[in-house]
């Protein structure tokens, strides 16, 4: 692994299963003692004593419900207080498959609250630390939907477009301040995603269902070959780099003193 990205402590929320705990395993076997965080307390410590023994790592637990206001202080106050921590995994995130019409609303807010409120207050109790120390990696786990989002539902998406950008605006704040930003976009996965969204992963065509173990190793090799976006399933990486080459051709025709000509009266 390249050494910008190795040593000291990481943080994973969402660790107790799935993708955050196969995080854990990977990072403590490349030397990184762990701070786990996730709601089920039993799941987090059998996985922090299976990692202790395998690894000899140090590993800390924090039960916590992130969507809780005082759960989610309390972990922002480890990210404040521990000098120690120079990896953020923001992987903690709900999901869901169903249209607008049969979704419940304050379902779609608990999902609002995890995936971008939590996710950004934790962001931003990390990133000074990581500023002042020069050194600091943040992994944002984002979703294809951040780019297709039509294939899940809408509310879904649109937290997982949020993650994106607000990751490609830390990576140019941030960029030069020696903090690394990477922002990870799966497609379907083998995870209990899946059966909370309402669709159990059986159902979906098994062609296009990524392991988890495959899924992290991807991520982590593209953080270490230095991408910033990282999508597993994408076989050329030419394909990101126009879709994304679009983007920034928009972006000096996109504010102007007049209307485009096409909207001028008649």
């Amino acid at each position: 692994m390249n050494t910008k990205f190795s040593g000291g402590t990481a943080l994973i929320t969402g660790a107790s299963s799935g993708i955050g705990a196969v995080y854990a395993d990977r990072l403590a076997r490349r030397g990184y003692d762990l701070v786990l965080v996730a709601r089920n307390a039993e799941r987090l410590n059998t996985l922090a004593e299976r990692i202790r023994v395998d690894t000899g790592r140090s590993v800390t637990t924090v039960a916590a419900d992130l969507v809780n206001p005082v759960d989610l202080r309390r972990v922002e106050q480890i990210l404040r207080d521990d000098n120690g921590i120079t990896v953020l995994v923001n992987n903690a995130g709900i999901g869901g498959a169903a249209p607008l019409l049969d979704s419940e609303v304050d379902t779609m807010e608990t999902m609002i609250d995890l995936n971008v409120t939590a996710l950004t207050r934790l962001t931003y109790a990390a990133v000074p630390g990581f500023v002042d120390r020069g050194v600091g990696t943040i992994v944002n786990i984002a979703s294809i939907v951040a780019i297709s989002p039509e294939v899940l539902n809408g509310v879904y998406g649109g937290t997982k477009a949020f993650v994106l950008a607000f990751s490609q605006s830390l990576k140019h704040e941030l960029g030069s301040k020696g903090v690394t930003i990477q922002a990870v976009l799966p497609g379907a996965t083998r995870t209990e995603f899946w059966d909370i969204a309402g669709q159990p992963v059986d159902n979906l065509p098994q062609e296009i269902v990524m392991s988890v173990d495959d899924l992290v190793d991807a991520a982590l090799s593209g953080l270490d070959q230095g991408e910033f976006v990282t999508i597993p399933s994408l076989p050329d990486v030419a394909d990101w780099a126009a879709f994304d080459g679009a983007r920034l051709h928009l972006a000096p025709k996109l504010s102007s003193q007049k209307p485009a000509e096409r909207y001028a009266r008649t």
